[in-house]
């Protein structure tokens, strides 16, 4: 399964990285960015691992939970497109697209 990221998904990555530099903290975020890396790359194996994301009810857009983040993602047959990777507890907002 191909696997491929959303321009919010990237702003979303480069976000993460930007504030642990911030916090003083630069390889928290380096480790953490690894991390969901991995699990999003794991997807190509396993497209329906992730729940149906509860706001939407649909089930071709599903998300991983990586705490405290979700890797938000759409299931097509042949692809897997990263949507967003969201802070949990933040009101998830999807790009128009």
């Amino acid at each position: 399964m191909k696997i491929t990221l959303a321009e919010s998904a990237v702003r979303d990555l480069e976000e993460i990285v930007s504030y642990y530099d911030n916090e003083g903290v630069p390889d928290v975020g380096a480790d953490l960015i690894a991390k969901i890396l991995e699990r999003i790359e794991a997807l190509a194996d396993h497209p329906d691992v992730g729940r149906i994301v509860p706001e939407f009810e649909t089930p071709r857009l599903r998300e991983l939970i990586h705490a405290p983040f979700g890797i938000v993602y759409r299931r097509d047959v042949r692809r897997v497109s990263i949507v967003r990777v969201w802070r949990s507890e933040r009101l998830l907002k999807l790009p128009p697209d």
